[in-house]
């Protein structure tokens, strides 16, 4: 095992003593209960069989059946959800056969950050993380269940299921994924058409084209963002069964893996103390092995919020300072867009998951004694195939099909992960190296101010943005407005370095997975509206962005200046945002997970 992983996972566990104990504390007093639904009175049992079918009822009523409770997310404006119409109905079945049942326990909010983009709706996309969280405690929270399926794929819906089920981690639980939308078109043509539109070389009919045809099915988005990096870093911990992240909605390989993984959480959920109860999954090697290959795929920045939340719900600290140390020594192993041109088909094409991790494996990266929901971290190294009867089998997982986006067992894309914790006088902020190219990591240049995104992009249209620029956008943190992605401001970025200009972004908002190649340093802590040093800063005040070393620095003396005041409050208000004053009030810090709880 690689000294430094080591290392870090000694430090996290140190660290966490007590409120892992205190988490396990509660979790082993919910399994010292026994069978739950045994305690409920004949009416609240009454209740809860009142719909089902007179088997179902026979077996529900019958405590030496599991009755697992469905957990989904399913809408069919979310692409990547809409598959889930039908799941319910086939999980019953697969469960039929053997006398357990499952029940829909309840369903959670799934938006999708790529339609609220620069809407007020995108305001509310952080927030709805820990709201599903609490829908996914409040739909367990019946009792009348032994096992969990947790259907979800994207964004802030698949990490805020699991914290919701952290909650009820005495019992099983594990992740039904439904996969990737075929190929449309290149991210190359992508980003080339959005850039020409902002440039005003295309009009709107010309991008609405394009983007219909980069999304045009069921499936998830085929870029490497936040849901493929879900889906990946949850495979990668043993959440899910090995192989299964990116099989397609229509293969019947994805239907073979659902009744696999549902018969299999049938299967560990009959005792009460199973040793694949989510809480003991979720150990201090599977968290490692999920911050691991995220960084060797270069995966996505929320991740950077959203794994430090999912870590402290299962009583786990992790830092910034851990993920920085890891990715000192985690060789980035995958290229898929915004780090190349691939996408998500292509690496599953390549040898998926299964190959990064018997890759991250050989190179002693990942703890092969953790504690998967399926087996052994061993199956985690195959790959799953349908044999000549149909029946799901798995495959010893091969070296790379393709070098140019899986790395070959002798080779990497870069010998550091894709991740780079820069901090300064400005604070702590984290920035996606991996797709940014090494001459662009260090940017030395007069600010320019703005309290929005919306306000770049009228700087940019009127021809503002013509010289050597760090671009900061501040109170746009957690407590401020809910952490928006910025992604207005990509194309306007690439632009300007396409035009030869060294640029920067320095905010305490958020880009995701799509941040591409502009030097951006997100996520800055402390954030403008909680005392950050963003909030004193005023156009022309010199900024060092340095990638390479990790410091972020305003150069001009500013310590003594008053921060400017800004009104903020119009962005509490209307869409719905005035139901969540909660949040402003109590989210931690984006280096804290920028979580309620």
């Amino acid at each position: 095992m690689n000294s430094v992983v080591a290392s870090v996972t000694q430090s996290i566990q140190e660290r966490s003593k007590a409120s892992r104990k205190a988490y396990l504390d509660n979790i082993e007093t919910l399994a010292a209960q026994g069978k739950q639904r045994a305690h409920l009175s004949c009416g609240n049992l009454a209740h809860g069989v009142a719909a089902c079918s007179s088997s179902e009822k026979k077996s529900i009523l019958d405590f030496t059946k599991v009755n697992l409770g469905i957990i989904t997310a399913y809408n069919d404006m979310v692409s990547a959800h809409q598959p889930y119409v039908d799941y319910p109905d086939q999980i019953k079945a697969a469960l039929a056969e053997t006398g357990h049942t499952a029940q829909v326990a309840g369903g959670v909010p799934a938006m999708c950050d790529g339609v609220t983009q620069g809407n007020p709706g995108m305001e509310l996309s952080l927030y709805s993380r820990d709201l599903i969280a609490q829908s996914t405690a409040l739909s367990l929270s019946h009792n009348t269940f032994d096992g969990t399926l947790l259907l979800s794929v994207c964004d802030k819906i698949a990490p805020g299921q699991l914290m919701g089920a952290l909650a009820f981690g005495h019992m099983p639980a594990a992740f039904v994924p439904t996969g990737p939308m075929a190929t449309g078109i290149s991210n190359d043509e992508k980003v080339s058409i959005r850039q020409k539109f902002v440039a005003g070389e295309v009009d709107k009919a010309a991008l609405l084209d394009m983007e219909c045809r980069a999304y045009h099915s069921p499936g998830t988005c085929t870029f490497y963002g936040t849901a493929n990096s879900n889906q990946l870093v949850l495979e990668a911990m043993g959440l899910m069964l090995p192989g299964s992240a990116f099989i397609p909605p229509t293969d019947p390989l994805r239907q073979a893996l659902t009744d696999k993984i549902t018969t299999h959480i049938a299967s560990v959920s009959t005792s009460n103390h199973s040793d694949k109860a989510l809480a003991h999954v979720m150990d201090e090697k599977s968290v490692v092995n999920g911050l691991v290959a995220l960084l060797a795929s270069g995966g996505s920045t929320n991740h950077t919020i959203h794994l430090l939340a999912v870590a402290r719900a299962a009583g786990w600290m992790v830092t910034w300072d851990d993920l920085d140390a890891l990715s000192d020594v985690i060789p980035l192993l995958v290229k898929m867009y915004p780090n190349g041109s691939a996408d998500i088909n292509a690496f599953q094409q390549a040898g998926g998951v299964s190959t990064l991790m018997r890759t991250l494996s050989q190179r002693g990266l990942i703890w092969m004694d953790a504690n998967p929901v399926y087996g052994t971290m061993e199956d985690y190294l195959t790959a799953p195939y349908l044999d000549e009867d149909g029946q799901l089998a798995f495959t010893p997982a091969q070296p790379t099909a393709d070098p140019n986006v899986i790395a070959a067992d002798d080779a990497c894309f870069s010998t550091q992960g894709g991740l780079k914790l820069l901090s300064g006088n400005l604070g702590r902020g984290v920035m996606k190296v991996s797709a940014v190219a090494e001459e662009h990591r260090y940017v030395k240049a007069p600010a320019r101010v703005f309290n929005s995104q919306h306000d770049v992009e009228s700087a940019y249209k009127q021809g503002e943005l013509t010289e050597d620029t760090v671009i900061v956008v501040r109170h746009n943190g957690p407590a401020a407005n809910g952490m928006p992605e910025l992604h207005k401001l990509m194309p306007i970025m690439g632009n300007l370095m396409k035009q030869g200009l060294q640029v920067a972004l320095v905010t305490d908002g958020r880009l995701s997975g799509a941040s591409g190649k502009v030097p951006a340093v997100i996520h800055m802590t402390p954030e403008a509206s909680r005392g950050g040093l963003l909030a004193k800063l005023k156009d022309g005040d010199e900024i060092e962005v340095d990638g390479l070393t990790g410091t972020i620095q305003v150069v001009t003396d500013i310590e003594n200046r008053e921060a400017e005041p800004v009104d903020i409050s119009s962005d509490h208000i209307g869409y719905g945002r005035e139901l969540f004053g909660i949040f402003h009030q109590s989210i931690s810090s984006a280096e804290e997970g920028a979580t309620i709880f």
